[in-house]
């Protein structure tokens, strides 16, 4: 077993053995047999887990309905792509503070981040209700919501894989699951909330949810094995040294670039091309989000027999088919199609994409956080920028055929970039990684 060093303070922690020499405290990282895969604290850590990806991804992948309202409502003398970079910054930012929360969770930090990040988040929940002005629902929505949402979610995977080895595939996805859940439930609530006690209401009672969701989820999760302080920093630039490694963390952005346009604009475009009853159309994000579910489990249970990015690339096909096709889809029943199949696939990519990043081609257990951040900072670059470019080419051309055409493209990219990693990884595309 390897030394690492870590700070002193190893009260909270179990899993390891400690060896002080010299007034230096060092703790070996544990054999995978240590993991207790399982048991009412590691199970009451992914309930916890769950619970913030409900609260963080969910909540953000709830954005069609906002972007939808507001484009009727509150924003209507706004275009669609300006209201989209409120959606885009609030998808950048859940991601774009894993390399600083990922980093500080490595530490020792964990508490320390989550705290003030779960009341920034019901904060600007219940803000958002008092929002009039586009920079007031950017501020309150998109960066604070974002913010604070990235650091309840970023170290999320690293937790749970202090309880869990072999089952880490399965797990990510039980995590991933209560984004599925949150972004299926809160969609409908807000949609039917509104004209019932209006807007502003709306929003605190999405507020006391949060309050309640996080709260829990602040109680049940705790970190098992001790911190461990890595050279290099927020970022291990070396690491991209390895060209696997590189190769994989670009197709990641590629993925988040393309991922959210459909589910951005599915539920406009039935409204605007498709001509269906606003009421029915608002249903296909939850429709995708309800799916994500079953791509988000399933996606878990088939990696750790047949490899996560052999799993990834078939789903990544399957997204890249449906954006493809989505604005083609000009009735109930086509649409409802792509919703289901398009959310499958978008659920297995979210909760399995960090699942490679476990192999020991990409580093120890002990620098799995950062691992993590990297991703999912670099993939906030694509989440940030894909919707609003997809809104200008709308903009430009009046439809959405082109905006499909790019954003299943860049699917395609993803996909191939993902391939290449794996071949030069094994010397094969082929086999299980």
């Amino acid at each position: 077993m390897k030394s690492i060093e870590t700070p002193s303070d190893k009260s909270e922690f179990t899993g390891g053995k400690i060896d002080e020499r010299a007034g230096d405290t060092r703790i070996t990282a544990p054999d995978d047999g240590e993991y207790p895969e399982g048991g009412l604290r590691a199970w009451l850590v992914v309930i916890g887990c769950a619970l913030l990806t409900c609260s963080t991804f969910g909540f953000v992948n709830a954005w069609g309905v906002f972007q939808e309202y507001y484009s009727q409502t509150l924003l209507s003398n706004q275009s669609h792509s300006n209201i989209a970079w409120i959606g885009s910054v609030q998808y950048a930012l859940v991601l774009m503070p894993g390399s600083i929360s990922g980093r500080l969770f490595d530490i020792g930090y964990f508490r320390e981040t989550m705290i003030p990040a779960t009341c920034l988040l019901v904060l600007s929940t219940f803000l958002v209700g008092e929002c009039k002005r586009y920079w007031q629902f950017m501020l309150c929505q998109g960066i604070s919501v974002g913010t604070s949402s990235g650091f309840l979610f970023g170290p999320t995977l690293a937790v749970t894989s202090n309880y869990f080895h072999r089952r880490r595939p399965f797990v990510f996805g039980l995590v991933a699951v209560g984004s599925s859940v949150g972004g299926t439930l809160l969609p409908i609530v807000t949609r039917n909330l509104i004209p019932k006690i209006g807007f502003p209401w709306t929003m605190r009672v999405l507020g006391f949810f949060m309050l309640l969701t996080t709260s829990t989820a602040n109680l049940l999760i705790r970190r098992r094995l001790p911190p461990v302080n890595i050279k290099g920093g927020l970022f291990n630039f070396p690491a991209f040294k390895s060209p696997h490694f590189a190769l994989y963390y670009l197709s990641s952005t590629f993925g988040f670039f393309g991922m959210f346009t459909a589910l951005t604009y599915l539920d406009t475009a039935a409204v605007e091309v498709a001509k269906i009853n606003g009421d029915l159309a608002f249903y296909l994000i939850s429709i995708a989000n309800a799916c994500s579910g079953i791509g988000r489990l399933g996606s878990g249970a088939l990696s750790g027999r047949y490899g996560p990015i052999n799993v990834l690339g078939f789903f990544m096909v399957l997204a890249a088919l449906m954006t493809y096709v989505w604005p083609y889809a000009l009735s109930v029943g086509s649409l409802i199609t792509v919703s289901v199949f398009y959310g499958v696939a978008s659920g297995a990519f979210i909760g399995v994409v960090a699942t490679p990043l476990t192999h020991p081609k990409f580093g120890v257990q002990g620098d799995m956080g950062r691992r993590t951040g990297m991703l999912f900072t670099l993939s906030g670059i694509g989440a940030l920028c894909g919707p609003p470019i997809s809104g200008a080419i709308h903009d430009a051309t009046g439809g959405y055929k082109a905006v499909g055409a790019y954003a299943g493209s860049i699917l395609m990219m993803s996909l191939i970039l993902m391939i290449s990693a794996k071949w030069v990884a094994t010397g094969t595309p082929w086999g299980k990684f």
